[in-house]
């Protein structure tokens, strides 16, 4: 579904990520895991074509490049980890504005499908009883997932999820990966996440990338990414003695 081929990407002093190669197949959710600067963020963008780069990204064997604006929008979205503030809006005209790639003019009347759309998404996450609200009053928690609900209701193939569960609640990180594992199943959909928690990597991805350096590191099956050396190496500590640790500590807390 999405093939990222000798992918070169930076900010204007540099290359960020260099000669990255990927494969991402349709009905998975495709964890991109590493430390802090090591290029993750760079790459989503580098995807969604929001950053200019050399090399090539396809998606069903057609360059992103080829592509409109809007038409590429029905392909792909990409959620960021700060999503700006520019207007209050409510909850639920903000939500619509994810619909601007379906709609058939600008400014256009929402359609049924585009009601039915946004009524969907704002119930799953949670957001109907503040659809009103204006966003500028929100938490944090709330501000992600209405977001995270605008990205949804844009409908594409291809989700790009920049560590989606920042500002959840652990009730809330598993809701929305439940609801997003559900949604890759449903049709020939892909997600690919930034995900910080490896614990929720291990959980629900199906395979995986480790970036170390602007590099990818290791790539495939996320237990087998999980067994390799690189992951220790590219974190500076070991992380499955330390997962143990934890799970000795919660073995040994009393149930109450």
């Amino acid at each position: 579904m999405l093939d990222i081929k000798d992918l070169y990407c930076g900010y204007g002093h540099g290359d960020v990520i260099t000669n990255i190669h990927l494969t991402i197949e349709g009905g998975e959710i495709f964890c991109i895991l590493g430390p802090n600067g090591c290029g993750k963020s760079t790459l989503l963008k580098a995807a969604a074509r929001l950053l200019p780069f050399r090399g090539s990204v396809q998606i069903d064997g057609k360059e992103t490049r080829s592509f409109s604006r809007k038409d590429l929008a029905k392909k792909i979205a990409l959620l960021g980890q700060n999503s700006p503030l520019y207007f209050p809006y409510t909850v639920e005209d903000t939500v619509f504005m994810g619909r601007y790639a379906h709609a058939s003019g600008f400014l256009g009347r929402p359609s049924r499908e585009d009601r039915d759309a946004v009524n969907h998404v704002l119930k799953v996450l949670e957001l109907d009883k503040v659809r009103k609200t204006l966003i500028s009053s929100l938490s944090g928690g709330q501000l992600q997932r209405v977001f995270l609900a605008r990205t949804l209701v844009q409908d594409p193939r291809i989700i790009l999820l920049d560590e989606p569960t920042k500002h959840l609640d652990l009730r809330h990180q598993i809701g929305l990966l439940d609801y997003l594992a559900d949604w890759v199943k449903a049709g020939d959909r892909t997600v690919v996440a930034v995900l910080h928690d490896l614990n929720l990597a291990l959980r629900y991805g199906k395979t995986a990338v480790l970036m170390a350096k602007g590099n990818v590191s290791a790539c495939g099956p996320v237990g087998e990414v999980f067994a390799n050396r690189a992951l220790g190496e590219a974190y500076g500590m070991d992380i499955r003695k330390y997962m143990q640790d934890l799970l000795e500590k919660w073995k040994e807390s009393p149930r109450l």
